[in-house]
């Protein structure tokens, strides 16, 4: 019983006393001390005593589309670190193909008495879902913050990357290279991010190299899906369209880029430049290292956390939207385009 007392103690950062009151049920601990140490009991692994069991005050739920993309890993490791920290015990639940739908996930979690949920780009990113699922949630008295995706129909507060900025980032970057005919691979156009990554663009690309609109989403803009082969399927419709560079709307795709870019015989970035877009872990040392817009996952997953707290605590935040400015990492995936480099050495 001591030993289990020290690892409880040393993983809540608290006094062993302060932990065999709280396993007692004495008073006199904090309520946030209270929840560290019950976070440290389901952590290391300890059931907690029955008197305590019904306290479901420290669980939420996080809700993540899939787990093969490895920027929501990333987001639900931040996630999870900072409700941790806060005395809350994370509940990762996955949607898979074929698997539990988001709604009947929502449904699981809050059958077990989560104090709320997170939805990270779920159906309130999709243009032609019902939100009344979310306003049926919130009349169950279930606090959630929703990431990647507004909705002006959900009261309750978003967290979002500014997608429009990182457009204008990824093509501001690739016309000082002197690339002009440009494409943009991305999914379907009936999600949020996607449509903003699409107005970033155009506008873009219609302030630096004055194209008209319909020409810009006619012939530079391909819709596919969010993988390795929806950014394989892109690249190959772009590059019959005469594209020297390609703005991916995700990481995942990028690969798929490069990979149809070697079929044709093509090298990156000498004959073909590609920008990705999230900076997931481990791109940076893909062949070669994908130059990438990064998503400021730190920052949104600590927001997200921060923002579903204060609404549990009985502070509910307004309904808007933080959006978190991303950032370009330049690596080996972008160079001059080919044209530029044929003029630069006097030849056509």
């Amino acid at each position: 019983m001591t030993t289990r007392l020290a690892d409880i103690a040393a993983q809540a950062g608290v006094s062993e006393a302060t932990v065999s009151r709280v396993l007692n049920g004495k008073p006199g601990v904090a309520a946030t001390t209270r929840q560290s140490v019950l976070a440290a009991l389901d952590v290391l692994g300890y059931e907690r005593p029955v008197r305590l069991r019904q306290r479901s005050e420290g669980l939420v739920g996080l809700i993540t589309p899939e787990l093969e993309n490895p920027i929501f890993p990333a987001l639900a490791q931040v996630i999870g670190q900072a409700l941790t920290r806060q005395g809350y015990t994370p509940v990762l639940a996955t949607q898979t193909p074929g698997g539990s739908t988001e709604d009947e996930l929502t449904e699981m979690l809050v059958d077990r008495g989560v104090a709320g949920i997170i939805f990270v780009s779920g159906l309130h990113a999709d243009t032609s879902a019902d939100m009344q699922r979310y306003e049926q949630l919130r009349g169950r008295g279930v606090p959630f913050v929703l990431i990647d995706g507004f909705s002006p129909k959900v009261q309750a507060p978003f967290i979002s990357p500014d997608d429009r900025a990182a457009m204008a980032l990824a093509v501001t970057h690739l016309v000082s290279l002197g690339h002009t005919r440009i494409g943009l691979a991305l999914g379907p156009k009936r999600f949020v991010p996607v449509q903003r990554k699409i107005e970033g663009f155009v506008r873009t690309m219609q302030d630096l190299l004055g194209l008209a609109t319909a020409d810009i989403e006619e012939r530079l803009v391909q819709h596919s899906l969010y993988t390795l082969e929806g950014g394989q399927a892109a690249t190959a419709a772009l590059i019959d369209r005469d594209c020297t560079a390609i703005v991916c709307a995700s990481d995942m795709m990028a690969l798929g880029a490069i990979r149809t870019a070697r079929q044709r015989g093509l090298e990156v970035p000498d004959d073909i430049s590609v920008v990705g877009f999230d900076d997931s872990p481990l791109i940076a040392f893909t062949d070669p290292p994908l130059t990438t817009v990064r998503k400021p996952v730190p920052a949104m997953g600590q927001a997200a956390v921060r923002t579903l707290l204060e609404e549990i605590g009985g502070t509910p935040a307004p309904h808007s939207e933080f959006v978190f400015m991303p950032e370009l990492v330049v690596r080996g995936s972008t160079a001059s385009s080919p044209g530029d480099r044929n003029r630069a050495r006097g030849t056509t």
